[in-house]
């Protein structure tokens, strides 16, 4: 049962970033209102190519983790660009940049989607772990995709 609403959890996390990152390739400037990136001139390729593939690539990892049990390390990716994402902001705190609500509450979502990520990681893969084993033990290397 948990194993059905985590996967259902991470398909929700999936399909609300994958919706931000297409709608960035759409509508650039839609990354100006949430996150206060100016987008104009040469700058707005950049943004609709560099902030939509961010969320994009997270949103497919998620997705196959959740979907396809044998890539549950697939949400590892995800939970990476956050985390990341994360200690930029955090390095930014420290080094004076400015801090406002936005921020606190963007850093506060990168926290708990990398919880999320690497809980259902750890949850996941470590269920389907022991059935793969008992399923090929004894064969061999070849036969262990």
């Amino acid at each position: 049962m948990i194993h059905w609403v985590l996967r259902g959890a991470l398909l929700l996390w999936a399909a609300f970033f994958a919706i931000v990152g297409i709608r960035g390739i759409i509508d650039p400037a839609s990354f100006s209102d949430m996150f206060g990136v100016a987008v104009d001139g040469r700058a707005a390729n950049t943004v609709r190519a560099e902030l939509s593939a961010f969320f994009l690539v997270a949103a497919g990892g998620a997705a196959l983790g959740a979907l396809i049990p044998r890539w549950g390390h697939a949400l590892l990716v995800p939970a990476a660009l956050y985390a990341v994402a994360l200690v930029g902001r955090l390095i930014g705190m420290i080094s004076g940049d400015f801090v406002d609500e936005a921020i606190v509450q963007a850093m506060i979502v990168e926290a708990l989607s990398v919880m999320l990520l690497v809980a259902a990681w750890h949850i996941l893969v470590r269920s389907a772990a022991p059935a793969d084993t008992d399923a090929n033990a004894g064969a061999g290397p070849e036969s262990v995709h």
